[in-house]
């Protein structure tokens, strides 16, 4: 049962009529914000991914509403009812289980069905676990890929590991307590021994988090199944050295277009190679075709 909290005045300003993006605490409840209960208190319909988890933070708040249930089974049929109450000046709030809307939740169509028909859609940011976990992660946030969650079975996920592998960013994927370290394995066998972080029940009671790199963290038994929402974070790949072929290659491209020197500078900034050893060496491929023909 929630724990009852002493809800806060809510805003007396009209709602305008719309769509209303809202996030929702990920575990603390008194995350939640101002403006969100507002928007729920005066929202003529809620769609909820799961109306009772919901229902469990409006009556925290001494907040009722109208709600339709909407997670990828029921969301086509809950659509049409969202777009009429639209059409009939109404407003309507989204909301998830948890954290932001549409960050591995459904709902993208209603706002871009809601957005093509001319209706207002407004976000109301708030609690995110993606968000949560890079905050705390202490890896590079300046470039991130959110991937979401990995597929279930190994050889699927490692391709999919495979695919983001070469990203020049962050990377960020939510995982099921259960695989957990099926997929730290994995992560480990594609990645290597990159810095990586779990975080586990961000803001809740038993919030944990663990930095360490891949390997280290996939032989930790106390990270094989254990329970709670997951958000894993890997550090970026260091990018590969470039060889003496990758450079010729380059040189001889750059050299069908510019003379030996611009070539070397070229081609230096591209490779973050020296650019005096290139222009030797562009000088020499330069000359090569002279000695095969003689």
């Amino acid at each position: 049962m929630a724990r009852s909290i002493e809800p806060p005045p809510l805003s007396t300003a009209p709602l305008a009529p719309g769509l209303y993006v809202v996030a929702t605490p990920i575990g603390n409840l008194r995350d939640i914000t101002l403006r969100a209960l507002d928007v729920l208190a005066a929202a003529d319909l809620v769609l909820a991914e799961d109306t009772r988890v919901t229902g469990k933070l409006l009556s925290a708040y001494g907040i009722s509403a109208r709600m339709e249930r909407h997670d990828e089974h029921a969301a086509e049929r809950a659509r049409p009812k969202a777009l009429s109450v639209l059409a009939e000046g109404g407003r309507v709030a989204l909301v998830s289980d948890a954290g932001t809307p549409l960050i591995s939740d459904p709902g993208y169509r209603l706002v871009r069905e809601a957005a093509a028909a001319g209706y207002a859609v407004h976000p109301i940011p708030g609690a995110s676990a993606l968000l949560a976990g890079l905050s705390v992660a202490g890896l590079p946030s300046d470039r991130i890929l959110f991937a979401g969650f990995p597929p279930p079975r190994s050889a699927a996920r490692r391709t999919f590991f495979e695919e983001v592998a070469g990203v020049r960013a962050t990377l960020v994927f939510f995982e099921g307590a259960s695989r957990l370290g099926e997929s730290l394995a994995d992560m480990a066998a594609v990645f290597g021994p990159r810095e990586a972080v779990v975080c586990r029940e961000l803001t809740k009671l038993y919030e944990t988090v663990v930095r360490a790199p891949l390997d280290q963290l996939a032989a930790d038994p106390a990270l094989a199944a254990p329970k709670g929402e997951i958000v894993v974070l890997v550090a970026p790949g260091r990018e590969a050295e470039a060889t003496a072929d990758d450079a010729d290659r380059a040189l001889a491209e750059a050299l069908s277009r510019l003379k030996p020197a611009e070539a070397a500078g070229e081609v230096a900034r591209a490779l973050g190679l020296p650019r005096r050893d290139l222009y030797r060496r562009a000088l020499e491929l330069k000359a090569e075709p002279a000695r095969d023909e003689a």
